[in-house]
């Protein structure tokens, strides 16, 4: 008689819905295995792409003339992580800034609403290389109780690779403004820079042609109509460069016009005025185009300009929801094996449904980690066991693209389901499948055996 197993998942996630705990059953030839999934931890291999490491700075910050207090001279704890650790010279490389803990909080007794902060910032970029990396981050956080700490945010930007070697990113100078009741903000600078490093990657030579343009914000953020400086470097001695504003994929009406001097450098300003602006690049020539470009570097609007006498400014907004994710079902039954024989017990993990609504620059991961399967008189199948090949579809209209994780090993180290990327623009709904196998030692012990699926969506 062939015995049946029970494998047992668990999950977690960033914005979960109600608590369902989520109970898989295996069914196995001579015992019962229960499965349980699910962690958040990245693979090996993920674990040698990057060599980011938190770090703590002395931090100056300023809190608004209206909070009536003096200068926050404290600590902030930040993390600098990229999208490609091993770059070849001329690609663009994603920077997110991650201020894990601010020096600086509510300075009021007001508590602040949800979704009312805006971060911008500076990465420092050293070693091979040398820049200034503008990121910002989505208008979103959660409420701030009155004097409370303010929440760990994330900001992003992107650079181009100009040279070959070892390229230091360390964090630098961040600002949060705030747009409740009025527009506020917290400048806070490195006390004695630059900041620790935090991220290392290396760059190697692609023998392509790098353009080495490159272009600087005098500012992260303003309000529609504000103009901003913007600072060339390396440009075609001579040419005409455009200045303008980009909403995601498209180019606003927000433009101008600078020259060139004798070395390739301008500096010039553009007034801003569309709202949905999220970045500001240059080039010459008479439309975008990368090659003969720089940015975009990442600007964000923070509010409105001036109404015209007889005019009547009309606003809407768009909420921004959460990451969360469900389980189609509680309970996996594995295939039989035979006692004497062995072999592969197989199964499907239950449909997973992704659904990202926050409408930030940030993509997920999901990924999953199990436990030893434990069966009778203390037999045990290793967590190691236990493999499977990964799935994932997007939904038609998603701004993100889902990614299926590595097929192998689960294991009790954990490995990557599904995951999106960061981006300009994130978000979608996505359905994340697996096929699994437990591979069962030709004499194990009949019973039944059961073990702990955690899946993790952060």
């Amino acid at each position: 008689m062939r015995p049946f197993t029970h494998p047992t998942i668990r999950r977690s996630a960033a914005g979960r819905r109600s608590g369902r705990g989520r109970r898989w059953a295996a069914a196995l030839g001579v015992g019962a295995l229960v499965v349980a999934g699910g962690g958040g931890l990245a693979t090996p291999a993920q674990a040698t792409v990057t060599a980011s490491v938190p770090v703590d700075f002395p931090t100056h910050c300023i809190p608004p003339d209206i909070a009536g207090i003096p200068p926050i001279d404290g600590t902030t704890k930040a993390e600098i992580t990229v999208d490609n650790a091993v770059p070849e010279v001329g690609d663009t490389v994603t920077v997110t800034y991650t201020v894990v803990q601010p020096a600086a909080g509510n300075p009021v007794d007001l508590p602040l609403p949800a979704d009312i902060m805006t971060p911008t910032g500076r990465v420092a970029v050293g070693g091979a290389q040398s820049a200034s990396v503008t990121v910002t981050g989505p208008k979103k956080n959660a409420p701030v109780p009155g004097k409370g700490a303010f929440p760990s945010f994330s900001m992003t930007g992107t650079f181009t690779v100009t040279a070959p070697g070892r390229i230091t990113l360390s964090p630098g100078d961040y600002n949060i403004h705030t747009s409740y009741i009025m527009e506020l903000d917290t400048p806070c600078t490195v006390t004695d820079p630059p900041a620790p490093v935090s991220e290392t990657i290396i760059a190697t030579d692609g023998g392509g042609q790098v353009n080495e343009r490159s272009i600087r914000l005098g500012a992260a953020s303003g309000a529609a109509g504000d103009a901003v400086t913007v600072t060339g470097a390396k440009f075609t001695p001579g040419a005409a460069v455009t200045l303008a504003g980009r909403a995601g994929d498209r180019q606003t009406a927000d433009t101008a016009t600078v020259t060139a001097d004798a070395t390739g450098g301008f500096s010039g300003r553009i007034t801003v005025d569309d709202p949905a602006t999220t970045g500001i690049v240059a080039y010459e020539g008479d439309a975008w185009d990368a090659a003969r470009g720089a940015g975009p570097q990442a600007y964000t609007v923070t509010g409105g300009g001036e109404v015209p006498d007889g005019s009547q400014r009309l606003t809407a907004s768009v909420r921004a929801g959460t990451l969360s994710m469900v389980q189609d079902g509680d309970t996996v039954d594995l295939s039989a094996v035979d006692f004497g024989r062995g072999g592969a017990a197989r199964g499907s993990l239950r449909t997973v449904t992704v659904e990202d609504y926050r409408g930030g620059p940030a993509g997920w991961s999901l990924t999953g980690k199990v436990t030893d399967f434990t069966g009778p008189g203390g037999a045990v199948v290793g967590a190691s066991a236990l493999r499977w090949t990964p799935a994932c579809a997007t939904k038609p209209g998603s701004p993100s693209t889902c990614a299926a994780g590595s097929a192998g090993p689960v294991g009790g180290a954990g490995a990557t389901l599904a995951s999106t990327p960061n981006g300009t623009a994130t978000g979608g709904e996505f359905t994340v499948d697996a096929r699994l196998a437990l591979d069962v030692p030709a004499y194990t012990a009949p019973g039944a055996y059961s073990g702990v699926l955690t899946l993790t969506l952060t």
